[in-house]
């Protein structure tokens, strides 16, 4: 007898942004890779082992080859350091941070940084995420009553609101914090990542065109990063200084030297410690959102492996030990949407990729948003599957193809900070309520400093 059991409907697929047409103009391409990095790609690099693009400035080349990305990022990352165009947009905000230097100074800015986020370290911040995501509950609760609901605008304040109780030991509520928040919302409106230095070779003297708004944001977040730091040190002299990310950073002499930031080198670190630890990880954590959203079986899982899990009254460290679901789905979520979607280096001399020369000063792009989607690596690449990574092909890819924080020398400093994070929050979060999506609101994903939705993530809350 024939089966007539229903054929069940196909799972929806995660929001992607359509490609742009293959060729197109260099006027045209500028145009969009300054509205969206992503959507101004062609969909051949979802599948192509490199690409090169070619301008009357420059000439670029993306590489998806397992093998290049590990060359460039791992085996000789020297030989490529970070973009001198990369600085061009991100100047007025960083400084001279450890985000974009290279040599010399960038070596000595990560023997300071890096004892700070160790591995002890993250049982110390532990009891500063957990109490972030009690106070984003107790802000949501009110909220839960089933009306729409932009999540990003919820997320970045939480996760904002984990540096500066983690960094300076203070919460969000803090004046202080609350106007570098302000003010970040307004800068990464404000700031592309394209402007003329990006394209053109300008020397140093010309000047950059920056927007007076992105001038203006930039200066009252570092004023006010600065006075943090300058209070901090003040109180490192006085001995009434807070245990806490900041002490330790500030209080590091680099080993080879002795020497130990002082307050305008400790602002660089500041101000990309919160576009790195703050912008990015409200990034996935919306999406994240969205995804048990759209995937409510998963949502599911998740909320009985935090009920059991979590006691909201106790603080346990090991309870991070007790949420594998939790981390699989933060994993899967940084696959599809990866927070930072373009690496960007500089040849600094002659080679060869895929018998293509390269000239020195070519630059060198390895995009995790492609690699992570890419149809001859990953199976089904476009669909969630956070069980994927117990799979021959997801263990695989995991080691040669899946890079959200980086690889090498210069990986993400804080990478087990935010493993840790937001698999956290997301527990807290949806032991405590039901998110639904809104039929028909789909976000769009862009990219400008982070990969964002376009239009905002709309979800409807209910209390469990």
């Amino acid at each position: 007898m024939p089966d007539d059991t229903p054929t069940p409907p196909p799972r929806p697929l995660p929001p992607k942004p359509a490609a742009r047409p293959d060729k197109v103009t260099l006027w045209r391409y500028a145009r969009l890779f300054r509205r969206d990095i992503l959507s101004a790609q062609p969909a051949r690099l979802y599948r192509a082992w490199m690409a090169e693009f070619r301008t009357p400035f420059f000439r670029s080349y993306m590489c998806n080859d397992p093998d290049l990305v590990d060359l460039v990022l791992r085996r000789r990352p020297g030989d490529f350091p970070k973009s001198r165009r990369l600085r061009e947009g991100l100047t007025p905000l960083l400084g001279n941070s450890v985000f974009i230097t290279n040599g010399t100074t960038w070596a000595r800015q990560r023997r300071i940084i890096d004892p700070a986020f160790e591995g002890g370290r993250l049982r110390d911040t532990f009891p500063a995420m957990w109490d972030a995501g009690q106070a984003m509950i107790a802000r949501l609760n009110p909220r839960a009553d089933g009306r729409p609901l932009e999540i990003e605008a919820e997320t970045s304040h939480a996760a904002a609101d984990v540096i500066f109780r983690t960094l300076f030991s203070i919460p969000i509520e803090h004046e202080l914090a609350a106007g570098v928040f302000a003010a970040f919302r307004a800068h990464q409106k404000a700031q592309p990542l394209l402007n003329i230095g990006a394209l053109l070779p300008l020397p140093a003297w010309v000047p950059r065109l920056h927007s007076r708004r992105t001038r203006a944001t930039a200066r009252t977040i570092r004023t006010a990063i600065t006075r943090m730091t300058a209070d901090r040190a003040a109180a490192l002299e006085a001995g009434t200084a807070p245990d806490d990310l900041a002490t330790k950073i500030m209080t590091t002499p680099d080993p080879e030297t002795g020497e130990t930031f002082d307050t305008a080198e400790m602002a660089d670190q500041v101000a990309i410690f919160f576009l790195a630890g703050h912008e990015t990880s409200a990034s996935a954590l919306a999406w994240a959102l969205y995804l048990l959203a759209l995937y409510p079986d998963w949502q599911e899982r998740l909320a009985e492996e935090a009920q059991a899990a979590i006691d909201p009254d106790r603080i346990y460290f090991s309870t991070l030990s007790k949420l594998p679901q939790a981390r699989a789905v933060f994993r899967e979520t940084m696959r599809l949407y990866p927070p930072v979607p373009m690496y960007v280096r500089e040849a600094v001399k002659s080679e060869q990729f895929r018998g293509r020369d390269v000239c020195p000063g070519a630059q060198v792009i390895v995009s995790p948003w492609h690699l992570h989607r890419h149809t001859r690596l990953w199976d089904r690449p476009d669909e969630f599957d956070p069980a994927r990574f117990a799979t021959e092909n997801g263990k695989k890819c995991l080691r040669e193809a899946y890079i959200p924080f980086s690889a090498g020398p210069r990986v993400c400093p804080g990478a087990g900070f935010a493993m840790a994070e937001g698999p956290l929050l997301l527990s807290m979060l949806v032991r405590a309520f039901r998110f639904e999506r809104i039929e028909g609101d789909a976000p769009v994903p862009q990219a400008q400093l982070t990969v964002r939705a376009r239009d905002g993530i709309r979800l409807r809350l209910r209390t469990r």
